[in-house]
């Protein structure tokens, strides 16, 4: 593989990092400012809807800028925000500060995906997307559990800072390792947005909303889910997040490994396994032992799902991806912010904290049915099998395509 990758990778471990780094610090967080757990667990929603807005929202503005700038310029926005979250004198301000860092979370694992297909050959694409998001699963085998570790002893001030220094090497090893990207084809917005016509794209980001959703439902409330549920001391959780982070860690890779050789047939399995687990940590969540064994493999099929629903998206918006790509980004925040918000809900509702854990379960299972469709009507040739691809700046339907089955 490309050593570029390794560029990328540096700079999606920090982002990884300062996303998922905050569920270890609710309580922190919520103590310092004096507010409640499901109010601080809004700084996950808020982050998950600044990638769904900024991803996309960048990614167009940049249409015409070089790939590498592009992400040069994303990774300078992310420490900024890191900066702003960790001098912040108030929960708002705090707030701004994860949403600017979240405007570039959304747009570089766009871009960075798009580049990182590029490096290799076509039968690579998805290994090669994969290998970039090792940099987000390391930071969760490494970044997380240090990060909450950090925070707890020294504040979660302390983390943030960590974090937008983690973000400047991250942007140091960009310049030196990524080589010049060119913009897309032409430049030109229109056939970025003409893929949106294809039912495909749309099934595709449905998938991703809704199947990554149901992981971040349980993921959210991890801290407290262990702490009153299954009576773990708040130092231990460190290791919980260790060992769902070495689930996200194996997953990936064998995410794009599957990927690569069957795509979505991989996927109708890898959801169907997380949704069962899911539901089962719900009655797991209560006994030490059974959120050992749990815990990373959710970890494991639920990031299985990522590089697939990434490769998929870029498939179905062939010959104009970037767009599409970064759009997929904003479908897996916008599935954190669903679930965070709904997990919420019912643990507000008074259902226990074992309750997000079903919501996820069902989250899940809709995937797996979208999932199903979508293969059904490609496998048909038509009702909604078509998909876009830009040539020349035009866009033409191209039915019946084929599947990585």
């Amino acid at each position: 593989m490309p050593l570029a990758l390794l560029a990328l990778a540096i700079s999606a471990f920090g982002i990884g990092t300062t996303e998922f780094v905050i569920m270890g610090l609710l309580p922190e967080v919520a103590g310092d400012f004096s507010v409640s757990i499901p109010t601080a667990g809004l700084l996950i929603s808020g982050y998950a809807l600044g990638v769904v807005v900024g991803g996309p929202l960048l990614t167009v503005l940049g249409t015409r800028a070089p790939r590498k700038g592009m992400l040069l310029g994303l990774m300078g926005l992310f420490v900024v925000g890191n900066l702003v979250a960790a001098v912040a004198p108030a929960f708002g301000l705090l707030m701004v500060g994860r949403i600017v860092s979240a405007f570039a979370h959304g747009a570089f694992f766009g871009i960075g995906s798009v580049v990182a297909a590029g490096l290799v050959a076509p039968h690579r694409r998805a290994s090669a997307i994969a290998l970039m998001f090792t940099g987000l699963t390391a930071a969760n085998v490494l970044g997380v559990p240090m990060g909450t570790l950090l925070g707890q002893h020294f504040g979660w001030r302390s983390t943030f800072l960590v974090v937008a220094g983690l973000g400047l090497v991250g942007l140091a090893g960009i310049a030196a390792l990524v080589p010049v990207q060119p913009r897309a084809e032409g430049g030109r917005l229109g056939p970025e947005l003409a893929v949106f016509r294809a039912p495909q794209v749309w099934l595709a980001l449905s998938m991703t909303v809704l199947g990554w959703g149901g992981i971040f439902a349980m993921f959210t409330y991890i801290t407290p889910m262990m702490t009153e549920l299954a009576g773990f001391a708040p130092g231990s959780v460190t290791w919980l997040l260790f060992l769902f982070g070495v689930g996200l860690f194996v997953g990936n890779l064998l995410g794009g490994w599957l990927a690569d050789r069957a795509l979505m047939r991989s996927l109708t399995v890898i959801l169907a396994a997380l949704a069962a687990l899911l539901f089962a940590f719900t009655l797991a969540a209560h006994s030490k032992v059974g959120a050992v064994v749990t815990i990373p493999l959710i970890g494991l099929f639920g990031f299985a799902t990522v590089a697939p629903l990434q490769k998929r998206v870029m498939d179905q918006a062939a010959g104009a991806p970037t767009l599409a790509s970064a759009a997929n980004i904003a479908a897996f925040n916008l599935g954190n912010a669903l679930a965070a918000w709904l997990g919420g809900v019912v643990i507000s509702a008074g259902l226990g904290y074992d309750a997000p854990n079903w919501v996820g379960g069902l989250l899940t299972a809709v995937a797996l049915g979208v999932t199903v469709l979508s293969a059904a009507l490609e496998r048909r040739g038509g009702g909604g099998g078509g998909r876009i691809v830009a040539r020349g700046g035009a866009a033409v339907a191209e039915e019946g395509a084929a599947a990585r089955r």
